[in-house]
Formats: structure tokens, C-alpha cells, sequence
């Protein structure tokens, strides 16, 4: 049984959670994201100081690892009581871990690529090797912790080695690294002899876990916040860097409108509504980490913006500062299909309006192209709004 009897002494009771506990976010969970403020804006940071391709996928790859710390330790306070004093310590350690690897950001792919890999790999070890011995008392709980710490285990190979390697090597290394865990999770930790996670043991928390991706989300688009605050220019006009100022402050409310709208707001009713929740689990950290990686793109384009909104578009620019609602936009599709099992026309309509006003906005300043793609955002809040005006609270509807 996944909880203790009456009769079992307290220190033996695994510590799982109880069906009717609370289900709120603790303040600790809170403090834990912290982290990830100073972590998405090394990363957006990072991406401006050298636009190319190579950055561009170093920043993927990091934002991957870190996401994915925060993915897994949210499904742990999702599955155990964040309450009981043991998941108190594995969350503080965590942290710890999470906020060492956010230092090693700025040169990860350089001389302090192993403390980024190391701390990766420990917390999720360490993670296992914590919990196992912690859930003895649970045989199923404790063959759970042993698939994960498996598939992890395999993974921190590629990881380790990528960590001495250099250049093109590093990156193959971890994006493998990184396709192990992210594959693992969806398969449900396959391990011969043991089998796949049941889906007894993959129930999700419908109010616990929404409001957890939700308040990431918010977080991401705090980094957008922290640019648009501290990179106003002084070096422009008066009314260039206030029309900057202005276009990253809209476009960054226009992203949460658009997150919000009907599908944020009913996340916890489509996950309870499912027929398999489970299913959402298996699919939400994936969806979010596009939207998330849009919103930091999307950062990252109000950091050029706001830093030098006239001359020319650089190519490398235009791909930054459209392409990073166009990423929100991606995610944001797939996140309604959870939600609803359709996708509203307005989502890819924008997509292929960033597409469209792409080649013009190379011969155009840098506050014209984020402009456009405000615009475009703007147009997809709007149509939400005249598509659900007027017309009853529609129900989610998630896919079977």
C-alpha cells in the first residue's frame, strides 16, 4: 500500500503523499524557485552576447538541464509530502545543487563545464540514492526510485565524459545526455526485470501540479521584466527608448494574456477531468519548456531591442526577436491541445504572420521588428478575446 496504516509507527510511514492532504504549494517550493529567476536570465543574457547557432543550442542545452531539475523536483513534491522533514532536506539540497549549477552558466561550455555536468548528474543521483533507502518500507514506491535512479544513472555516462570533452563534443555529449532523460520520463523509466512505472504509481495532483507550472511560467516571464527594467537605455532619444520600453513592457503582457487565456485557467480542471492524468504528465514538461524557451528568447530580443532600437535588423536579431514568440506560440499550440484536444486558428495565424513580416523587418530598425512582433501577438489576445466573448465558459476537454 502507497500509504501507512494507522498502526505502522510514524518513523517506518514512507513519505508519500496522503490522499487527503493539502494540495497547496508550500512556501518552500517558492523559495526553491528562486533559483530559476537568476538561472533564465544568465541564459538570456548569455544569448545575446554571442548571437550564432553554436550559442544558440549551448543555451537550449542548458535551459534544458536546468528545467529539467525543476520538472523532476516539482514531480517529487507532486508524488511525496513536501511536509515531512526528509523532503524538506532533499528540496534545500536541490537548490543547492540547481543554484551551483546557475554560477557555471556563463562558462559551461568552457572551463567550468564539469561543475555544471557534476551537479547535474549529483542531484539527480543523489536524488535516488536518497530516496530509495528513505521508502524501504514501500516496496513499490522504492522499485519507482530505482527505475528513475536507473535511467539517470546511464545518462550521467555522456554527461561526465561531455564535461571533458571540447567544443563540437561537449554538445553532442549532453544533448545525448539529455535525450536519455527526457526519453526515460516518457517511456515511464523502462529497467529490464522491473518493467515501466505503473500508471497506479504516475497519479498526478491536479491543483498541486498546475499551479506549479503556472508559477514557473511566471517566473520566465519575470526574467522579460528583469531586461525590460535594467537594460533601458540612456544612450537613445528620450522617445526611442521609451517606444522600447513600451513594446517589451505590452509584449510581455500580451504573453502572459495569451498563456492565460481559458487554457492556464482551466489546467487544473483539464487534468482532473482526463480519464488518464497520468497522460498530462507526460506531456506538460514538454510543452512548457517550449513556451518557457520562447519567453526567454523573447527576453533576450527586448535586451537588443531596448539596447540599440535603431539602424538596421541584423539577420541574427530579426531570428531572436521574432523567433522567440514564435517558439511561445509553438508551445502555446501544443499546451491547448492538452487542454482542449484542438488548437485555435489564432496560434499557428501568428506563427505565420512572424513567418511573413520576417524578410521585411531586415530593412528595418530593431524596435520596428519587436513592434511587429508585439503586433502579432496582440492579434491572437484579441482574437481569444472575440472568440470567447459573449459565449458560456467553455469546458476542457482533454484528449483521450
Amino acid at each position: 500500500m502507497p500509504f501507512a496504516t494507522p498502526e505502522q509507527p510514524a518513523a517506518r510511514r514512507p513519505p508519500v503523499r496522503d490522499p487527503e492532504s493539502p494540495r497547496r504549494v508550500t512556501l518552500l517550493e517558492l523559495f526553491f524557485d528562486l533559483v530559476y529567476v537568476v538561472a533564465l536570465a544568465l541564459i538570456s543574457r548569455g544569448l545575446v552576447v554571442d548571437l550564432s547557432w553554436d550559442k544558440a543550442l549551448q543555451s537550449l542545452l542548458m535551459l534544458m538541464a536546468l528545467w529539467w531539475t525543476w520538472a523532476i523536483t516539482t514531480l517529487v513534491t507532486d508524488l511525496y509530502d513536501p511536509q515531512r522533514p526528509e523532503i524538506k532536506l532533499l528540496i534545500t539540497a536541490v537548490m543547492f545543487g540547481a543554484l551551483l549549477m546557475t554560477t557555471a552558466i556563463p562558462e559551461a561550455f568552457g572551463a567550468r563545464g564539469l561543475v555544471f555536468a557534476g551537479t547535474y548528474v549529483a542531484i539527480h543521483l543523489g536524488r535516488g540514492l536518497f530516496l530509495m533507502p528513505t521508502v524501504r518500507h514501500d516496496p513499490q514506491t522504492q522499485r519507482r526510485a530505482i527505475r528513475i535512479f536507473a535511467w539517470f544513472a546511464v545518462s550521467a555516462v555522456p554527461w561526465l565524459i561531455g564535461a571533458f570533452a571540447h567544443g563540437h563534443a561537449r554538445e553532442a555529449l549532453w544533448a545525448l545526455a539529455l535525450g536519455i532523460d527526457y526519453l526515460g520520463f516518457r517511456l515511464a523509466y523502462p529497467v529490464p526485470g522491473l518493467g515501466v512505472v505503473p500508471d497506479a504509481q504516475r497519479t498526478v495532483t491536479a491543483e498541486h501540479l498546475s499551479e506549479r507550472y503556472q508559477q514557473f511560467f511566471i517566473i520566465a516571464l519575470g526574467d522579460a521584466i528583469l531586461v525590460t527594467g535594467t537594460m533601458f537605455s540612456l544612450s537613445h532619444s528620450e522617445a526611442e527608448n521609451i517606444a522600447a520600453f513600451s513594446t517589451a513592457f505590452v509584449s510581455t503582457l500580451l504573453l502572459w494574456r495569451i498563456y492565460v487565456h481559458k487554457s492556464g485557467e482551466l489546467l487544473p480542471h483539464a487534468i482532473s477531468r482526463a480519464r488518464q492524468p497520468s497522460k498530462f504528465l507526460l506531456t506538460a514538461p514538454y510543452t512548457h519548456l517550449v513556451m518557457v524557451a520562447g519567453v526567454v528568447t523573447t527576453a533576450a530580443g527586448f535586451d537588443l531591442v531596448l539596447h540599440e532600437p535603431t539602424g538596421r535588423t541584423p539577420p541574427a536579431w530579426a531570428a531572436v526577436i521574432l523567433g522567440g514568440p514564435a517558439l511561445f506560440l509553438l508551445g502555446r499550440c501544443c499546451f491547448e491541445y492538452e487542454v482542449f484536444s484542438r488548437v485555435s486558428l489564432s496560434r499557428p495565424g501568428g506563427l505565420l504572420a512572424l513567418l511573413t513580416i520576417a524578410p521585411a523587418v531586415l530593412f528595418l530598425p530593431p524596435l520596428f521588428a519587436a513592434f511587429g512582433a508585439m503586433l502579432v501577438l496582440a492579434g491572437v489576445a484579441v482574437a481569444d478575446h472575440l472568440r470567447s466573448r459573449g459565449r458560456p465558459p467553455e469546458e476542457p476537454a482533454p484528449p483521450h
